[in-house]
């Protein structure tokens, strides 16, 4: 088996990753157009990275305008074999404070104004969903994390919504209801586009906040959330050293490597060749593996 190349998509507050060797700046194209900027690769030890900032240098685009397929594309491109999602989240737990980190292990999708999916007419794929992350990766995340002396907490349920406004406080107490333990803007359709391109893909959310249910407090503001962030920021950066640090120096294969082997629905002979030249990154191998 081949070594790793870890693709970072670094959120708010995680511009860049400094400490890398070998640094190199690629500007990317992809059929799905460009993605949120300049992609940074390098080496942390053995490992090889490739750093993407979420939103664009100074923080110039809002989560609805993501350009999350040419994100994805862009990083598969590179050769990444698995992406970490680093996020503000804020949290809808009593017990999830800020300056916690979580990893997730759910989602529940609530955007709306968002390119979702890499197919379409002329190539259909429905990919599996039921476990959106990769429990392996994820694993190695939450090590990492506590490595670098965060508290973290695993496998919690992410609701994401379209934003760019924060909850209002009947919407904070339903997703709690909902069972729901944190939320966010990013999350989807991020995790459903690296499914589909065969990426393991694990979320580390860095809790900002207590959104907006708790009786007799103030709502979210952006000075609280940037406060957090703040502080968490080197610790983020910390995570991923000691994440790249951890990772053994073989990648065994993952069952994600190959999910379009049972996605991948139309037929042979009513496959549009633009769409699989359009998807030669992304379902290539499947594609040519018939």
């Amino acid at each position: 088996m081949a070594g790793w190349t870890l693709g970072i998509i670094g959120g708010s507050g995680l511009y860049d990753l400094p400490g890398l060797e070998d640094r190199r700046v690629h500007d990317i194209d992809t059929p799905f157009g460009a993605p949120s900027g300049p992609i940074v690769t390098g080496r942390l030890g053995d490992v090889s990275l490739a750093f993407l900032p979420r939103h664009g240098a100074g923080h110039r685009i809002s989560p609805t305008g993501l350009n999350s397929r040419a994100n994805i594309h862009s990083l598969k491109q590179l050769g990444c074999t698995d992406l970490l999602s680093l996020s503000a989240v804020g949290s809808l737990a009593e017990d999830l404070s800020p300056g916690t980190f979580v990893t997730v292990g759910q989602y529940i999708d609530r955007t709306f104004a968002r390119e979702s999916s890499f197919f379409g007419e002329g190539l259909v794929a429905h990919v599996s969903m039921a476990e959106p992350t990769c429990p392996r990766l994820s694993g190695y995340a939450a090590q990492a994390g506590r490595t670098a002396g965060a508290s973290v907490v695993e496998d919690v349920t992410y609701l994401a919504m379209e934003g760019p406004q924060f909850s209002t406080r009947a919407e904070s107490r339903l997703y709690r209801g909902w069972g729901a333990q944190v939320i966010g803007m990013t999350g989807m359709p991020e995790a459903k586009l690296a499914r589909e391109a065969e990426l393991p893909y694990a979320c580390v959310g860095m809790v900002t906040d207590y959104d907006a249910w708790r009786e007799d407090e103030a709502g979210v503001e952006v000075t609280d959330v940037l406060a957090v962030l703040s502080a968490n920021a080197a610790m983020a950066r910390d995570l991923v050293a000691a994440l790249a640090g951890a990772l053994p120096e073989v990648r065994e294969a993952s069952p994600i490597d190959s999910n379009l082997d049972y996605a991948i629905i139309t037929a042979h002979d009513a496959r549009d060749p633009a769409m699989m030249a359009k998807l030669d990154v992304i379902a290539g191998r499947a594609l040519r593996k018939g």
